[in-house]
């Protein structure tokens, strides 16, 4: 019986968080403007956003920017989580706590603070901007997800490559980072769905002309909420879901070979 309820009680919790994803999905198929009145399927709301010029920008915008801020974010990421490996408890443990700073600070006050050092420093507010704010953004994730993985490799791989006659460089190259990868490929599909999903951070530090699908989907809201705003919509949801499929199922496999070395070992 206490079984029984569990599973209700899930399965309700389940609803609530997910039930307004799927209506947003469900009428995004509409054949009318109607948010709730179901007239019959059609695929017209996903045919206007094709031929919408604005959304084609944003859309541009979006993959490069979240391309252009994954590629540094992912390598500053991972030198850090080499750098910060290598250092003493306590120091490591100060880095760390500064490193969350980033991650459990509100959007608002990031994407405030940013803007006014922006405004200060006499920055020009763009699509540079916004790519320097997600760098900045999605680089603590990558040092968090990386990090445990490095945790996790044996020390003593390293002391055999150097003893082995392998220089720093070609240690990190050949043994370091095979080792690591599965934790930089996780972080860095991290900071791409971060950098897509993005909305205050983006709408503080950009400028007119330059806007992500976040920043146009509540455009698009403010003026008329349209089945369009579902399509768009439904279609960011899908993308973040298709990444976190990914990431989990890199995860597991992360685990499933550190079990592996473990009974090797």
């Amino acid at each position: 019986m206490v079984r029984r309820y569990q599973k209700l009680f899930l399965l309700l919790m389940f609803l609530f968080l997910y039930l307004p994803i799927i209506v947003l999905i469900f009428f995004s198929f509409n054949q009318s403007e109607s948010m709730g009145n179901w007239t019959g399927f059609s695929f017209k709301w996903y045919k206007e956003l094709v031929n919408n010029e604005i959304i084609q920008n944003a859309f541009i915008y979006t993959i490069v920017c979240a391309i252009i801020s994954t590629f540094v974010s992912t390598i500053l990421g991972t030198i850090a989580a080499l750098g910060i490996y290598r250092q003493k408890r306590l120091l490591k443990d100060y880095v760390l706590n500064v490193n969350y700073l980033p991650v459990v600070n509100p959007d608002i006050v990031t994407a405030v603070s940013l803007m006014i050092l922006y405004v200060s420093v006499g920055f020009q507010r763009g699509f540079s901007s916004m790519v320097l704010a997600h760098i900045m953004f999605s680089t603590p994730y990558v040092i968090l997800t990386v990090l445990p993985r490095l945790n996790a490799m044996d020390p003593n791989i390293v002391d055999a490559a150097y003893d082995l006659g392998a220089t720093p460089f070609q240690t990190i190259r050949k043994v370091i980072i095979p080792e690591i990868r599965p934790g930089i490929i996780a972080g860095a599909l991290i900071a791409f769905t971060m950098s897509i999903d993005d909305f205050v951070i983006s709408y503080f530090n950009t400028a007119n002309g330059v806007t992500n699908l976040s920043i146009e989907i509540y455009n698009m809201a403010r003026r008329k909420v349209k089945p369009t705003v579902n399509a768009l919509a439904t279609i960011m949801v899908t993308v973040i879901i298709m990444f976190v499929l990914i990431i989990n199922k890199i995860s597991s496999k992360n685990k499933y070979w550190r079990f592996e070395d473990e009974q090797n070992t």
